[in-house]
């Protein structure tokens, strides 16, 4: 069972506006890519534990893959039914819609174990991230993948020092959480914590990346980003690929992407 959609008044926001934006193009392509690094050929099967509107699944749908899309949002999901309108026929076909909480993934999906399991900006609003983790991993394949973006614990105080907020950037340096972009209180996690918790579910752990860091500083800093600009957002997004890659770039990035691998069961 779901409870209060609590998402219900932010699913405008979330998946007309943020993701619309530079920032969420330039998430959306980076994460792509680097999943493309690690995922089976199509068709193989993908479940996307919160994945909302299908900004990041449905492009993989559109490559051939068998997609599922689980969200505890009715509102969410009913942007995705818009969003899935836009898809060609045959790539509609290959995703499957799932109402229910990650906590609950492995029952909402009869059990399916799947080639790969996506868990996007999901822990961060989670008080603690072991029950959501245990649940991605048991959802998994042997042999499959692992992806999961999160806050970085270690770059908290960058947001509060760029919109000069300087008291709050001081204290940032010894917290984990803050009031999101969009007003909602949210946590952040370590690459090495939740690394461990992958390697203590049979998940290890393979390359984790930065994903977005210019783009975020201008925004912070009060920059005009002109989303309809495709050719900057094309060569903003170039950068920020490979600033993902490399240290120190991605040390300093506010989210990470990590990715592991099942072993056999």
């Amino acid at each position: 069972m779901v409870g209060d959609d609590s998402w219900a008044g932010l699913a405008d926001q979330f998946a007309d506006e943020a993701y619309a934006s530079v920032k969420g193009r330039v998430r959306t392509y980076v994460l792509h890519q680097q999943l493309l690094e690690h995922l089976p050929a199509p068709p193989a099967s993908v479940l996307d534990v919160g994945g909302g509107a299908g900004h990041q699944s449905f492009p993989l749908a559109h490559a051939g893959y068998d997609v599922t899309l689980l969200d505890p949002s009715s509102a969410m999901l009913d942007k995705a039914r818009q969003r899935l309108q836009q898809l060609p026929d045959e790539a509609q076909r290959r995703v499957t819609l799932v109402e229910a909480d990650g906590e609950n993934a492995d029952e909402a999906v009869n059990g399916q174990r799947f080639a790969a399991v996506l868990c996007h900006g999901v822990l961060g609003y989670l008080e603690r991230p072991e029950p959501l983790v245990e649940q991605l991993c048991r959802c998994t394949a042997a042999g499959g993948v692992v992806s999961i973006k999160a806050g970085n614990a270690k770059a908290m105080a960058v947001r509060p020092a760029l919109e000069r907020r300087w008291d709050d950037a001081l204290a940032s340096f010894d917290t984990r959480g803050e009031v999101g972009v969009l007003g909602v209180p949210t946590r952040a996690d370590t690459v090495e914590e939740l690394s461990e918790l992958l390697r203590s579910r049979g998940v290890e752990p393979l390359r984790w990346y930065g994903v977005w860091l210019f783009v975020d500083w201008l925004d912070f800093s009060g920059a005009e980003l002109d989303p309809s600009d495709s050719k900057q957002v094309a060569a903003a997004a170039a950068v920020e690929l490979e600033a993902s890659r490399r240290d120190p770039y991605r040390q300093l990035s506010r989210v990470f992407h990590l990715v592991g691998r099942k072993g056999p069961s």
